[in-house]
């Protein structure tokens, strides 16, 4: 996923409200960005990190600036906007990157099966089979481990045990995180934030839902999905 134009590079003052960042942009102005990230941001957001800011023009937009990446002390980048992982996730399945999108012969985005009572982020088609997939964002990382979530999620334990539920009807259901840091190597759950999530997660292994982490190569230019992780259980 390509940035439409060049990042403007910064230093975090702080992030606040959940909704705003403010910059001090190398070129000496300080800014107020759009935060696409409405978790608790843990270890991605700390004063001082360098942030690189998209800039719009579209005039309707109350802040003309979004926060697409944060770098670290050790220079591990890390992808701000939630929003862009399933975006990430539709290039890797077009480009087949992880061995398990080869059968896939076509998609389509936010789905609800028939019964179900969720949406969720793919429906895959592979021969005469309809799949389906739903996409997390990992940015929250302990050393080299990466953890999911970052706050406590009662729908993403919702979605767990739905998949759940189809996959013991027989439907072919996965669960992939996107890891959006270049420091984490392997992906968990976050059994001290959030144990119900977990719990949901261990149900949804054990019925049968896919279980994927995958990792993405990060600069200023671009994000790319990239390779799978091993995932911790």
């Amino acid at each position: 996923m390509q940035f439409s134009s060049p990042l403007l590079r910064g230093t975090l003052i702080k992030r606040y409200k959940r909704f705003f960042a403010d910059v001090l942009l190398d070129d000496g102005r300080t800014v107020t960005a759009h935060c696409p990230n409405t978790g608790a941001m843990t270890g991605c957001a700390e004063p001082g990190f360098i942030a690189y800011l998209s800039e719009s023009d579209n005039p309707k937009r109350k802040l003309k600036f979004t926060w697409e990446l944060a770098q670290t002390p050790e220079g591990h980048f890390i992808g701000i906007n939630t929003h862009n992982a399933n975006k990430l996730v539709a290039e890797a399945l077009n480009n087949k990157v992880l061995d398990e999108f080869n059968v896939i012969d076509d998609w389509k985005a936010e789905v609800t099966p028939p019964g179900a009572d969720s949406r969720f982020d793919f429906a895959l088609k592979a021969g005469e089979e309809t799949r389906y997939m739903e996409v997390k964002s990992v940015t929250l990382a302990r050393g080299s481990k990466g953890y999911f979530p970052d706050a406590v999620t009662t729908r993403g334990a919702k979605h767990c045990l739905e998949l759940a539920r189809l996959a013991e009807e027989g439907v072919h259901t996965s669960l992939l995180f996107c890891v959006q840091h270049t420091g984490v190597k392997s992906v968990q759950p976050a059994i001290d934030i959030d144990p119900k999530y977990a719990e949901a997660l261990f149900i949804a292994a054990k019925a049968g839902v896919q279980i994927l982490a995958a990792g993405c190569a990060i600069n200023e230019q671009k994000i790319t999905l990239n390779q799978s992780l091993p995932l911790i259980k």
